[in-house]
């Protein structure tokens, strides 16, 4: 499980960006975690996967604090940003063999795990190819396949289908089904509303660095859209 207790982030002293923020998120689950632009999606993600500081509170997975000890929680993890940045002088393969040795990925290990998402993502073909050369797409794929091949416990991805051509959103979108029957977490922001919708069981609104709502999808839309739902909440909140 991922736990979020009491997380408050502050830049400027006594300015909070998140105030006092708790979230659970179950094994199995796919979490949507949306907002309107500069609210605090991002600074959390960032939060969750060691870049930004905590002001207060901690990050848990797995009852692993993230604050007491950041390497065994990493450890369980893998983090998609919303603006992916390589090493644009190593090729896409030396990408991946980096990932996995970080990991400790055996050969066998990522020759099979590149193998599986560097097809489905239809990038093995490019793997040999410089990273600079690469279009905004392929570097997405990239680096989700660099996620899924070590197979963490935790997928933290922030706008994961930006950039992604319409058979790679379904593959992703399958993917991200399939880990969450395995027992995954999987822990995203996005903009597209009808996406996580039909995709994420559970769902967290921020507004103002606060949390309006949460918990699963069905409760919360009823018998309307996401998208109504959201524009109800925000503006009347």
């Amino acid at each position: 499980m991922l736990q979020i207790k009491n997380y408050s982030l502050e830049y400027i002293k006594d300015k909070r960006v998140i105030n006092n923020l708790n979230l659970s998120v179950r094994e199995g689950d796919i979490y949507a975690f949306v907002g309107r632009n500069g609210v605090g999606k991002t600074t959390t993600i960032k939060s969750i996967v060691g870049i930004n500081h905590i002001t207060e509170g901690d990050i848990l997975l797995d009852k692993v604090s993230i604050l007491k000890d950041p390497i065994k929680y990493k450890s369980k993890m893998a983090y998609v940003p919303d603006n992916p940045i390589l090493y644009e002088h190593l090729t896409g393969i030396q990408y991946l063999n980096f990932i996995a040795d970080i990991y400790e990925l055996t050969y066998n290990e990522r020759e099979l795990a590149i193998k599986e998402y560097a097809n489905k993502f239809e990038l093995y073909d490019d793997l040999n190819d410089l990273i600079s050369s690469y279009s905004h797409g392929m570097k997405q794929k990239l680096v989700l396949i660099a996620a899924f091949m070590h197979n963490p416990k935790l997928y933290v991805l922030d706008e994961p289908f930006v950039g992604l051509d319409p058979k790679s959103t379904f593959v992703l979108k399958e993917t991200l089904r399939e880990k969450a029957k395995e027992g995954k977490i999987i822990f995203f922001s996005t903009h597209v509303l009808d996406v996580a919708e039909k995709l994420c069981n559970r769902i967290a609104i921020i507004k103002d660095g606060k949390l309006i709502v949460d918990g699963d999808m069905d409760r919360i839309i009823k018998d309307k859209t996401l998208e109504e739902t959201f524009m109800e909440l925000v503006e009347n909140e």
